[in-house]
């Protein structure tokens, strides 16, 4: 049998945690990446096309499945949009789904396991058991340290994939891999998590100052020459933020910027998406990013459609406040309606004219970055593809 992972723009990091874990097995199976126009070249009735993908590459996806029923082969789905929708993706023409953590149920189906949707839900891995990634087989990824968020945004899928008890890989398996890596020539380490401050603390919030100093520590000890912790791919909740864990990660880390999530500049906002925390919090997280000598590299979401003209105004005076006074630089996103959430019925975010005029202007000036042109057209796709497909599920009752 053949395995073939659909490679897109945006899923690289799933397909190599699956990869990591097929060939930590040995199973006897060959599976790789592709491109579409790379399928063909294998037999249909030998082969399974794996898609792991977010929900704004929807109408990518759906489009190829047509086409690989079409020629015959089997196509499977997992990854945020599937567990967000698996009879969704049913519908679209997959033969399985896979929902939450994938690693143990793609190897039951290599094994010889079928069901429409297999659940990575209810019973979560332990990552202690399987591979961050796989130095031998030159597949790379940032290490993913932490699985899981105890935070219940709104706006957010994470959860709902991952689970809401955050789960740790222990220091000593990052540290092994991270050392295979180095013997590789891989020299540089990244994280993954919803909170990197979060690593080893037992609610996922509250920073183990003593367990990140160990990783960081180890890290350099195994022969890490670059380390990137608090920054891209993984941002900082500001509660987690302390003047200790700063101090800490100060004494190994080579980015020279952490990107803490605000989300909104409104109170009224923030409860409403349910992030937990403050318009005040986020100021002193960033404060002390700023004290510290860091720059604060801060998240916003704009063109949420219940936003009034006064929560704006609020955001873009508190993103003025922090850019002046502490140094900050604007990540920028547009409200996407993810399928699964809570906010998902509320719409497609919408820009003003305020909003590009504003935004445009931090843009100009290097304080600005982000998709957020990109996504407002993304949202739209999302919404209208999402919901055309429950609109024909009910008709089809």
């Amino acid at each position: 049998m053949y395995i073939l992972f659909r490679e897109l723009k945006n899923n690289w990091y799933s397909l190599a945690a699956l990869l990591s874990a097929v060939y930590s097995r040995n199973l006897d199976i060959m599976a790789k990446t592709v491109k579409l126009d790379e399928i063909e070249r294998f037999p249909a009735d030998e082969t399974v096309v794996a898609y792991s993908f977010m929900s704004f590459d929807l109408d990518l996806v759906e489009k190829e499945v047509k086409i690989l029923k079409k020629r015959g082969y089997t196509v499977i789905a997992g990854g945020p949009h599937a567990t967000a929708d698996p009879e969704g993706c049913l519908r679209l023409g997959f033969d399985h789904v896979f929902v939450g953590d994938g690693e143990e149920n793609i190897i039951r189906f290599i094994m010889g396991e079928r069901l429409r949707i297999f659940d990575g839900l209810s019973k979560r891995i332990n990552l202690n058991h399987y591979p961050p990634f796989l130095p031998s087989k030159r597949i790379y990824m940032p290490i993913e340290i932490s699985r899981g968020c105890p935070f219940s945004c709104a706006y957010c899928q994470t959860p709902n994939i991952a689970g809401r008890v955050v789960r740790h890989r222990d220091v000593d398996v990052i540290l092994h891999y991270a050392n295979l890596g180095v013997k590789h020539g891989r020299k540089l380490a990244r994280f993954i998590a919803s909170n990197s401050f979060g690593y080893g603390s037992k609610n996922g919030v509250t920073p183990n100052v003593e367990k990140i100093e160990e990783l960081l520590f180890g890290l350099r000890r195994v022969g890490i020459e670059e380390i990137y912790f608090g920054t891209f791919p993984s941002e900082v909740r500001p509660e987690s933020v302390t003047d200790e864990v700063l101090s800490v990660i100060k004494k190994y880390v080579n980015n020279r910027s952490v990107v803490i999530g605000a989300q909104s500049g409104s109170d009224r906002v923030l409860k409403i998406i349910k992030r937990g925390h403050t318009v005040e919090q986020v100021e002193e997280a960033i404060e002390k990013i700023a004290a510290h000598g860091f720059t604060p590299h801060v998240d916003f979401i704009f063109g949420f459609p219940f936003e009034t003209r006064e929560d704006i105004e609020e955001t873009f005076n508190f993103i003025v406040k922090i850019v002046n006074k502490y140094g900050a630089k604007i990540h920028a996103h547009t409200f996407m309606p993810l399928p699964g959430t809570e906010l998902f019925n509320v719409g497609p975010g919408k820009l003003t004219k305020d909003h590009y005029k504003f935004l445009g202007r931090l843009a100009s000036k290097g304080i600005l970055d982000g998709y957020w042109m990109k996504q407002e057209t993304l949202a739209r796709k999302v919404y209208e593809i999402a919901n055309s497909s429950r609109a024909n599920a009910s008709e089809n009752r």
